[in-house]
């Protein structure tokens, strides 16, 4: 706790003064650029990759970076509501879907007794029902690591094309206003790659 309290501390003292006039000109309104899908895994940290500062990222994030299809419910829909408003509400003319390597929820795909006791994150994890059988596909054989990069970065495209059922998004791109990029982040490197659509594969950002 000691740690949080003194980063608190430290936070207001030197981060805050430094962007001062930022945080300020914040005060009343923000206005991302870009929405960013990411993983509540604790090793990612959307703002230390991009490079960005508080006011251009608006971020969601879930376990396995997901995008529900979209529905009309009566039912609490966190990240559903929160994609409508950043691009409704707060315009963002990009969407970035960054998934991870050595993601423990994609491992559940692979190795579903890890989940036996967790219902709601085995529940959460239907929603890559269709990574599953393109990585079983491509992969029948059990190479550990193989699979565990391909559901990484299969997940993250079949999330695309998830937007694309969000009408609105759906529209907005097609008519150019909208920009959707795929990454694909390995920790222990710091190399991010990005989804190339034509060439079906994901290429290093340098």
């Amino acid at each position: 706790m000691d740690k949080l309290l003194n980063g608190v501390v430290e936070f207001r003292k030197q981060d805050f003064e430094d962007h001062k006039t930022l945080f300020k000109n914040l005060k009343g309104e923000q206005k991302p650029h870009t929405l960013f899908i990411g993983c509540c895994d604790s090793r990612i940290v959307p703002a230390l990759i991009t490079k960005t500062l508080p006011g251009e990222l608006f971020i969601i994030r879930n376990i396995a970076n997901m995008v529900p299809p979209y529905r009309l419910a009566n039912e609490y829909l966190s990240t559903t509501s929160a994609i409508e408003y950043a691009l409704q509400a707060l315009e963002v003319e990009t969407i970035v879907v960054c998934g991870h390597s050595n993601c423990g929820g994609c491992a559940t795909l692979n190795d579903q007794p890890s989940v036996k006791n967790l219902p709601h994150t085995s529940k959460w994890m239907e929603l890559a029902a269709t990574v599953k059988e393109k990585v079983n596909q491509q992969l029948p054989e059990h190479d550990t690591l193989a699979r565990e990069w391909l559901t990484e970065q299969t997940n993250v495209v079949e999330q695309m094309k998830h937007l694309l059922t969000y009408p609105y998004i759906k529209d907005k791109f097609k008519a150019g206003k909208l920009t959707i990029m795929g990454w694909y982040y390995i920790i222990e490197t710091g190399e991010v790659f990005n989804y190339n659509k034509e060439e079906n594969c994901f290429t290093l950002m340098n």
